[in-house]
């Protein structure tokens, strides 16, 4: 750079144009550039299309479209680089409209485009999601003899993938002569970046064997599809393999145990970034790791993050991105009064910023501050979108619910499949499961969600034989249950009494279908058992568990003893509740009632005995008599 410190008296000093161009090419140098140009017009070069056409370049390289525009205006007839350099500011720039437009003017005025103008156009059409033209430009490709460019067959791949036509991104990638890694490194971004995240693992095992060494953008991307998966071991796997992890690979890895639900793994593993000290935070991750803080109720370590974003980011930038989830880790842990804080900071000219506070009243269950912060949204003008109605609609009795969905009528949000879900539960929660019913049948579109809503609307009701005819309709139209469903169908046989249903729809669902059942399975199948008396076979069940049953398996046991007084698996039942919980007094005291009730009046001096020498007597003002 010293070569500018005067840059008049090297002027003055060398004749070479050229050279000078060149150097403020490389150095990216406005001013001296537009010294040059002066130059060039005292000397009488200012009619050589080669000059020009450099003098051009060097003005697109510094971001001076006005200067480049000009001098482009005044070109006689302007060659294919004059148009590439106008091509690539419009493409880097993100006008991608103008790049397509001036496309199409050079094509007009007959000039050929080249290898370096096609990545441009469809760079512009990728971004702005133009397949017809995209298609357009791949005939051009072919009638210019580019097919065998690797340059602008990876561009072509880019475009067919972020246009959503995946098959015709494979077909270039397989048609190639030559690959290099951005090859490989744009077809598996393409199939993460369309869901189709086992071909991107499929494929980003041919990597290697193709010769090909993948870099830390071929393991993010593999690492991002493995999180999306839910398959947290296999990103951790592909995680260790990167040498020097960025922080988008920490973002990512972050950001999948927290979508799983592993927030305590997310949080370690965020501790763990911080601690080494290689990778600093950035607004991303610190949105990810507070996420995992708002559902752990980890206030210390929400605060803490709360501080070092502060600290990295000055005035509202921080508040910005990681706001939302701030403020929604806030009221998660009971702190209104700093949620409202945070709110205060944010945008609220952005319907995310009112989206989060009205998550974080739901959150919860401050229904009435939730609706109060929806009315005051609908003062300031911000126009809702579907999160809002469908945050809101949860806590909404049936008078305003009733209201919101009058709204939605007028805003046309009723053929919005989210809105249409949230508006079902309502619906079910409120005791108006006709209208629920209603508003499923109605829809022109329906997802998983949809469905598992309104068979929990059902069993919500004790309406067993609707749900599991609806659970029929389900299978029929082609969607296959999720633990979600099978959580929902149990519950609706549990209330409907229809205990020998629950269990073939248990067993279909984990034998036929490969639902792996959770506890929330087991302790359904349980519950259902035990309230209709069968407390033995409730117990068998128990014992053929692949899980370790928990305190909300036990308990359904006991409660059942207690209403059909059954003494000896009582106390079976209570000695495991005791075991999992043995600062309980409950269930000593439900365990008494038992024996009480059966007349083995010993066996309740002995359990009160047991109670008080663990120092859980009965307290003054309590009492052990259950109704």
């Amino acid at each position: 750079m010293s070569i500018w410190r005067s840059p008049r008296t090297i002027i003055s000093q060398c004749d070479n144009i050229n050279y000078l161009l060149q150097q403020c090419s490389n150095s990216r140098s406005l001013q001296p550039a537009k010294q040059v140009h002066q130059r060039v017009t005292v000397c009488g070069s200012s009619r050589d299309p080669f000059t020009l056409t450099k003098l051009l370049q060097l003005y697109v390289d510094c971001d001076d479209l006005d200067s480049a525009q000009n001098l482009f205006d005044k070109l006689p007839q302007p060659n294919v680089f004059a148009w590439s350099s106008i091509l690539a500011f419009y493409s880097r720039h993100g006008s991608y409209e103008e790049c397509l437009h001036s496309y199409r003017d050079m094509k007009v005025k007959g000039v050929s485009p080249d290898n370096y103008v096609f990545p441009q156009v469809l760079r512009a059409c990728a971004q702005s999601s133009s397949l017809e033209e995209g298609i357009q430009i791949h005939k051009h490709v072919i009638v210019y003899g580019s097919e065998l460019n690797l340059q602008v067959c990876n561009s072509l791949i880019d475009m067919y993938a972020k246009c959503g036509d995946v098959e015709s991104a494979r077909r270039v990638f397989d048609e190639m002569v030559e690959k290099d890694l951005l090859s490989w490194n744009s077809m598996i971004s393409g199939y993460v970046h369309n869901g189709l995240l086992r071909l991107a693992v499929q494929l980003f095992s041919s990597v290697r064997a193709n010769g090909c060494e993948p870099d830390i953008v071929t393991f993010n991307t593999v690492l991002d599809a493995y999180c999306r998966m839910g398959l947290c071991e296999e990103a951790w796997k592909i995680f260790g393999q990167i040498k020097d992890p960025n922080i988008i690979s920490w973002t990512t890895l972050i950001s999948g145990y927290s979508r799983t639900g592993k927030h305590e793994i997310a949080l370690r593993k965020f501790r763990t970034m911080v601690n080494m000290g290689r990778v600093f935070p950035d607004l991303g991750s610190l949105s990810s790791v507070l996420v995992s803080c708002r559902h752990l109720g980890a206030l210390m370590s929400g605060r803490e993050i709360h501080g070092y974003g502060t600290k990295m980011e000055r005035g509202t930038k921080f508040y910005s991105s990681a706001g939302p989830a701030l403020l929604t880790m806030y009221t998660k842990c009971h702190r209104i009064q700093d949620a409202k804080t945070v709110f205060g900071l944010m945008d609220k000219s952005d319907v995310v910023t009112w989206n989060s506070m009205i998550l974080g009243f739901s959150d919860v269950q401050l229904g009435h501050m939730a609706l109060e912060c929806f009315s005051q949204l609908q003062k300031t003008g911000v126009k809702n979108d579907q999160t809002t109605i469908s945050t809101i609609l949860p806590v909404c009795d049936i008078k305003s619910g009733k209201q919101i969905h009058a709204r939605m009528i007028r805003n046309s949000f009723c053929s919005v499949v989210v809105v249409l879900n949230a508006l079902i539960h309502m619906y079910s929660k409120c005791g108006c499961v006709g209208y629920a019913y209603s508003v499923f049948c109605n829809m022109f579109i329906r997802d998983l969600v949809s469905w598992n809503a309104m068979i929990g609307g059902f069993a919500m009701h004790g309406l067993g034989q609707a749900a599991l005819h609806l659970l029929e309709q389900m299978n029929q139209s082609g969607f296959s249950p999720n633990s979600v469903t099978l959580t929902s169908a149990l519950s609706a046989c549990t209330h409907g009494g229809l205990v020998d249903e629950g269990i073939e729809l248990f067993h279909r669902m984990t034998k036929e279908v490969g639902l792996i059942p959770s506890i929330e399975h087991c302790a359904c199948v349980v519950d259902m058992l035990a309230r209709a008396g069968r407390i033995e076979d409730a117990v068998s069940f128990i014992q053929a568990m692949p899980l370790e049953p928990d305190k909300s398996i036990w308990g359904a046991v006991l409660a059942a003893c207690k209403a059909h007084q059954n003494v000896g698996i009582g106390k079976l039942a209570a000695e495991q509740l005791i075991r999992l919980e043995p600062e309980q007094a409950g269930h000593y005291v439900t365990l008494s009632n038992i024996y009480a009730r059966a007349g083995k009046w010993e066996d309740v001096a002995e359990v009160r005995k047991e109670l008080g020498g663990r120092g859980m007597g009965k307290q003054a003002g309590q009492s052990w008599i259950e109704s």
